[in-house]
């Protein structure tokens, strides 16, 4: 394209770049950013436009492993890590036990119970006969000093440390402390950075010469505003020129979108075939979005949801009675269910920390007490929980949640009504169903449905509720339960091959999407 020609389209990032650099100079987003003031993303836009326009091309790029330091981190290199403060309570006040220590130095039981077994292995604690937690009266922590030196590196790096930049033993604690997903309960978060090269081609010089020429700066004001009008500012300032050949935006009437009328299509087949809908709010407590399902607090099975927490309040006031002793009486030892419990001491204060509910079985948890029998229930529920976004995962999805009750349901029934999803609302050729594993039901079984491009994943789980979920809530009958991926059902149905696209800004697609949907 002749260079002339490409004055009038280029945006002031573009400029500022063309002016400052010569073609062949290696630039990446940390040059542009260092140099010329711009944050990562406007550094990043400079380079694609410009590429778009041949004014520039990729040299090269290269990965790298960053560890960014979390609020976590910075709290713990303000006041100490976990072992470093029970450490210190120990030593300073004597042996004590865990629940004790938990309030003093305001630990929650599971990061208290983990740094007890960090020190334990360094030979720095012990429990006593009286099960009380004591401390050796000196000695130090090997690992506690290492993790704090890096914490300090990370403080004086603005939270931010490459991977080439720590040591081999440096790299192998960031291992155990960094977390790639659900970073908030450790003190780095680890993340892939990539880093792209590139040049401005020979035309750029060009180009450069001709901005010179007619003395355009990239510092060229591109809106006229009020206050410059008033303050008589716009007599000395320099405007970018307005293209009045380019077309104005396209004004698009209000649609319905395509993927809201799928969703109300499944509720009024779910109303047809005699369920009630229920619904409950985005933000719940750890008492009904785990403990009343039967979820241990403190054990990996948790691990499955990685919950969003609440800053702000952080705790709810109370849990509903009589639910929460029966609930925590099931979790100790079984409580009246027949069950051994997970053999822990419930924490009360824990089952009340907010979340956002990450699984719409907290619906049907709380539908339990107030259910009928025989009844059958359901709900749409949007659900949040960490996750890397791809074409079949989002971090934040819909689930159509659904139970029945009654004396005679079994898991044939439970069958039928996957069947039904899998086929007549997601339209699915081919289903299959494959055991699976949920701390509150058993059995359990996943559902799975062949995508023609994607090929099989997982629709959904379903199962039987356990006597630790239903019996604590008042309910004595089989209930059974499912939690279907609804985006994942509308990707088949639409024909789509990209949760994604199911909220795309993209309004020629979303009109295109319900054209299939009539």
């Amino acid at each position: 394209m002749e260079p002339r020609s490409l004055l009038k389209g280029l945006h002031p990032l573009e400029i500022k770049v063309l002016l400052h650099y010569a073609p062949g100079d290696e630039l990446d987003s940390a040059r542009l950013v260092r140099e010329l003031g711009y944050v990562e993303g406007q550094a990043n836009q400079a380079q694609a436009w410009l590429s778009a326009k041949g004014l520039a091309a990729e040299t090269g790029r290269s990965s790298r492993l960053a560890y960014e330091l979390t609020d976590l981190g910075r709290s713990w290199a303000a006041s100490g890590s976990p072992e470093d403060r029970l450490l210190a309570f120990l030593r300073a006040n004597g042996p004590a036990a865990m629940p004790a220590i938990c309030a003093a130095i305001g630990l929650e039981q599971k990061d208290a119970g983990s740094a007890f077994g960090r020190l334990s292995k360094e030979g720095l604690l012990s429990m006593t006969p009286e099960k009380l937690v004591a401390a050796k009266p000196t000695g130090s922590s090997a690992r506690s000093e290492a993790l704090s030196a890096i914490l300090d590196k990370a403080i004086a790096a603005d939270g931010l440390l490459d991977e080439g930049s720590l040591s081999a033993g440096e790299n192998a604690l960031m291992a155990e402390v960094a977390k790639k997903r659900g970073a908030a309960d450790a003190p780095f978060r680890a993340a892939d950075r990539e880093t792209v090269r590139w040049a401005l081609s020979p035309e750029a010089g060009q180009v450069a010469a001709l901005l010179r020429e007619e003395g355009v700066s990239g510092d060229e004001v591109g809106a006229l505003t009020q206050d410059m009008l008033e303050s008589g500012a716009w007599k000395t300032l320099s405007f970018r020129s307005y293209n009045l050949q380019s077309r104005p935006a396209r004004l698009l009437p209000g649609r319905r979108n395509p993927y809201v009328q799928f969703l109300e299509g499944v509720k009024d087949k779910l109303v047809s075939l005699g369920f009630a809908e229920f619904d409950g709010s985005l933000v719940e407590t750890e008492f009904w979005n785990g403990d009343a399902l039967f979820m241990p607090q403190f054990h990996s099975a948790r691990d499955i949801h990685d919950v969003y927490y609440l800053a702000e309040p952080t705790k709810a006031a109370s849990i509903e009675e009589p639910y929460q002793s029966r609930v925590a009486a099931t979790h100790e030892n079984g409580g009246s269910t027949g069950s051994r419990g997970w053999g822990y001491g419930f924490d009360r204060e824990f089952t009340k920390r907010l979340v956002l509910r990450s699984q719409g079985t907290v619906l049907s948890a709380r539908q339990l007490p107030t259910a009928t029998v025989p009844g059958k229930y359901f709900g749409i529920a949007r659900c949040f929980r960490y996750d890397k976004v791809d074409a079949t995962h989002l971090s934040d999805f819909y689930q159509t949640e659904g139970i029945v009750l009654g004396e005679d349901v079994n898991m044939r029934t439970l069958l039928g009504f996957l069947e039904m999803f899998a086929v007549e609302v997601a339209g699915a050729k081919e289903v299959k169903y494959v055991p699976g594993y949920f701390p509150f039901t058993e059995p359990s079984v996943e559902v799975h449905i062949k995508h023609p491009v994607l090929g099989w994943f997982e629709l959904g789980g379903a199962g039987i509720f356990r006597p630790e979920v239903t019996e604590p809530l008042g309910i004595t009958v089989p209930v059974l339960a499912w939690g279907i991926g609804i985006d994942r059902m509308a990707l088949m149905a639409l024909g789509l091959n990209d949760l994604r696209e199911l909220f795309s800004y993209d309004i020629e697609n979303v009109r295109l999407r319900r054209a299939i949907v009539k």
